[in-house]
């Protein structure tokens, strides 16, 4: 899990697609697919979302890959979406298009909950207004962390992920969920996917 395959998939044909996974996988030693439900991005009436969960799958079929030879990151898109019902109806949704029987990390594209986003262009500063906005208030409010971990526990206990995470979040959003998790007795985040190296030190803003 050391290298990965970033599978947006925007533009080249399926045929690029699947010499491009040969060549990283089956010739260069890379294991682990990152990919989400939400890419294409951007999608268009010929570029489906969930095209390239599609296309990872067929690959896998054609090339008779060993299910257990590669690690399938995949994600659920954030916000509002991520609810404990919606979890496990895109969870599901991937699964199928996969055609696989489980995904090895499940992760939210971006958090349940109001958290600036640096790589959409926000600032990092915090914003009460941006928190009290309706999109985020209404209808109860953001799915808690509790009912988060409730969720993802679930899809862990089924057998449909092996291990879940986050991604576009923080420190604070990845202690709350690790501390949530081990408060209820239920499995921890594994992962935090974002923009972090010795320049870009900004995931750890609001959490230090």
């Amino acid at each position: 899990m050391l290298c990965r395959v970033s599978a947006d998939f925007n533009a080249p044909s399926e045929e690029d697609c699947f010499a491009f996974m040969d060549a990283a996988i089956l010739k260069g030693g890379v294991n682990l697919i990152d990919t989400a439900e939400q890419y294409p991005i951007p999608s268009s009436s010929a570029n489906r979302e969930g095209d390239t969960e599609r296309t990872i799958g067929r690959w896998m079929r054609e090339r008779k890959v060993p299910r257990e030879k590669v690690v399938i990151a995949s994600k659920i898109t954030g916000g509002r979406n991520v609810t404990p019902k919606n979890i496990r109806r895109d969870c599901d949704g991937s699964l199928e298009r996969f055609k696989t029987d489980y995904i090895d990390v499940y992760q939210l594209h971006w958090p349940q909950r109001y958290s600036p986003q640096a790589n959409w262009g926000q600032s990092l500063k915090y914003n009460v207004e941006n928190d009290r906005d309706p999109y985020w208030r209404q209808f109860g409010g953001p799915t808690s962390f509790e009912e988060l971990c409730v969720a993802m526990e679930d899809l862990v206990q089924r057998g449909k992920i092996r291990s879940w995470g986050l991604c576009n979040d923080n420190a604070y959003g990845l202690t709350a969920c690790t501390r949530t998790a081990k408060s209820l007795g239920t499995t921890p985040p594994c992962s935090i996917q974002g923009d972090f190296s010795i320049l870009d030190r900004k995931v750890r803003i609001h959490g230090d």
